[in-house]
């Protein structure tokens, strides 16, 4: 592209961004994938599946499948080539509890090794959130094991489900996370858990502002259930969430449905839905 033509589309982009400063942050965010969506498929025949994903269009993936030191059954640098081989990244991971309790250094280790930017806690077992003092001792793990893993070049971060935001001994766990964790701690927001729980992203954001570098974008069907469905096909408004996202501090974000009778379809049908979001 010739100079005079880079700046005039530049200041075209500025200007646009001023108008309306989520479009251009929006348009810039790669469309990734979180693989617990196809999962089966991974451990059926991952360097298939990552092709598949990738000639769809995604450009990003997060993980689902560390385990023995190995992601999906290969070691964090043969991970990483295969990814790259086809167009792909993982900026992020998920992992459980026992990963940060039992061998964080080896996990964060590891995740470095993959090519991570952060890890995060995906879920609390229920043992782990019986009441208030059980989430209290999740917020020592997650700042204990988020100092160890700035030693490792990685950012520990948390993912949201709904029962966080469930009241409990007078208080919201999700609250007193927010209020515990370092202020830099990395929060993924799950727009269809927080939707679930009754409350709104963008409240979420206004309250915690530039605290969610990482989304779950999942959409909810228009049923009693409120059962996962393709993004675009439920009853989330992801374009008025999209729009606000400069408040949220985004940088990587994430298609994904819990349970799909075709993931493949869905996963194709949501990436062209997301890309109609970002315009």
């Amino acid at each position: 592209m010739e100079r005079r033509n880079f700046v005039k589309s530049t200041a075209a982009l500025t200007a646009l961004s001023l108008v309306h400063p989520g479009i251009s942050f929006a348009a810039s965010s790669p469309t990734g994938l979180q693989l617990y969506t196809v999962r089966d498929q991974m451990e059926k025949d991952a360097p298939g599946t990552l092709e598949k994903v990738a000639k769809i269009g995604y450009s990003a993936v997060e993980g689902a499948g560390y385990d023995k030191r190995a992601f999906y059954g290969m070691p964090p640098k043969e991970f990483k080539k295969l990814l790259s081989d086809n167009g792909l990244k993982m900026p992020s991971g998920h992992v459980e509890s026992p990963f940060l309790k039992d061998q964080a250094n080896e996990t964060f280790e590891d995740a470095a090794e993959a090519g991570n930017e952060y890890v995060v806690l995906a879920w609390l077992f229920p043992e782990e959130r019986r009441n208030i003092e059980d989430y209290k001792k999740i917020i020592e793990l997650v700042n204990t094991s988020y100092e160890i893993a700035k030693k490792h070049g990685i950012k520990l971060g948390y993912h949201n489900h709904d029962f966080e935001f469930q009241s409990m001994d007078g208080q919201i766990p999700y609250d007193l996370m927010m209020h515990e964790f370092p202020n830099d701690l990395p929060m993924e927001l799950d727009l269809y858990w927080v939707s679930k729980s009754g409350l709104d992203p963008i409240d979420i954001f206004k309250k915690y502002p530039n605290r969610f570098p990482l989304w779950h974008v999942k959409d909810m069907a228009d049923t009693k259930e409120q059962e996962f469905t393709e993004v675009g096909n439920g009853v989330i408004d992801f374009q008025r969430i999209f729009d606000n996202l400069e408040m949220s501090g985004l940088k990587y974000f994430y298609v994904e449905q819990d349970q799909s009778k075709n993931p493949l379809e869905s996963i194709q049908t949501s990436y062209s839905n997301v890309q109609k979001i970002k315009k």
